[in-house]
């Protein structure tokens, strides 16, 4: 009996000691690598480019006090008018740079949290491509196993936090300054919706304005689609962002909240019917998760206080229709 309880302790000890040190792993651990540096810079500049022609567009639409894609719509206009004139390219700045600021954020957050813990990740991946906003968005790719759940935690929500603390200030000075024009919406292709985050905003710095009224500056519509980009990693669901921190909370309880996110997730594609694609692509994407090499540490009080101010931050983001066509 004794030499049972001994062998006992002895593993728990060697559990323990192979656990013990994961929390408090050096900054930059891990070496740089320079492979995918080059592709991932060449993705970034391709989506400057990209971002840059919408943002031109946006500008020019501003000047003349029209909602953004007034008129006929065509997604590849942008490209065709920046391949013409390139100088037009410069007009676009204020939108390109405030909308790559954030996405960069956002993916840093998830970049240096996985340095932190010693978690090998590639370089942000930026997606170049011709649509409302000139890109489909960026990511990481986790290559090695995670920690603990305190790792996958942090590095779930460290994303999410710091392009939130991005677009804000941003979102903020744009509806500061933008123009109130009433009816700007009537002969816009596409009509955006208001997060509560932006209404709070507007009710702050331009009260008595409704938002419907509110020409929103080309940096605001930057802040937006970071806003929106936040509320979408939040749904806690699968492997989004709000998916880690759910595991990393509750892990024996994600597949159940996943499915009873993606069930909700069909009636609101009444509303919009983007809705119906994230729950099909949840759905299709599956519920594994990344193998921790410790899922039954669990988290501390700080960290829970921290999912309520990420559910806190889902809240301000989320807005049942982002947008629809007019």
């Amino acid at each position: 009996m004794n030499v049972e309880t001994s062998s006992e302790q002895i593993s728990v000890k060697i559990e323990e000691a192979r656990f013990a040190d994961l929390d408090s792993r050096p900054y930059f651990r891990l070496p740089l690598r320079k492979k995918g540096l080059i592709l991932s810079l060449c993705l970034f500049l391709a989506t400057v480019i990209s971002t840059l022609a919408v943002g031109a567009q946006l500008a020019i639409a501003y000047a003349h006090n029209q909602a953004p894609f007034s008129g006929d719509f065509n997604p590849l206009a942008p490209l065709q008018q920046a391949w013409a004139h390139p100088r037009v390219l410069l007009l676009g700045i204020p939108f390109s740079f405030t909308l790559m600021g954030i996405l960069l954020a956002h993916e840093l957050g998830h970049f240096f949290a996985c340095r932190y813990y010693g978690i090998d990740a590639t370089y942000p991946y930026f997606i170049p491509a011709p649509t409302l906003i000139g890109t489909l968005g960026a990511f990481i790719r986790i290559r090695s196993p995670i920690h603990n759940r305190r790792a996958l935690f942090d590095m779930g929500l460290a994303g999410p936090v710091v392009g939130f603390l991005f677009a804000v200030p941003a979102l903020a000075l744009a509806i500061w300054h933008s123009k109130v024009v009433p009816g700007a919406d009537a002969n816009s292709f596409i009509v955006f919706g208001n997060p509560l985050i932006m209404k709070l905003l507007a009710a702050l710095l331009r009260p008595g304005t409704l938002p419907g009224s509110l020409l929103l500056h080309p940096v605001g519509r930057a802040a937006w689609v970071g806003i929106f980009a936040t509320a979408l990693n939040l749904l806690p669901a699968g492997q989004l962002d709000g998916g880690h921190i759910v595991y990393s909370i509750m892990p024996g309880k994600h597949t159940r909240i996943s499915l009873a996110v993606i069930v909700a997730l069909v009636p609101l594609a009444w509303l919009w019917s983007g809705w119906l694609v994230w729950a099909v692509l949840l759905l299709a994407t599956g519920f594994r998760h990344p193998l921790l090499l410790d899922r039954w540490q669990p988290l501390d009080k700080t960290r829970r206080a921290w999912a309520v101010v990420g559910l806190l931050i889902f809240a301000l983001c989320f807005t049942p229709i982002p947008f629809y066509v007019h």
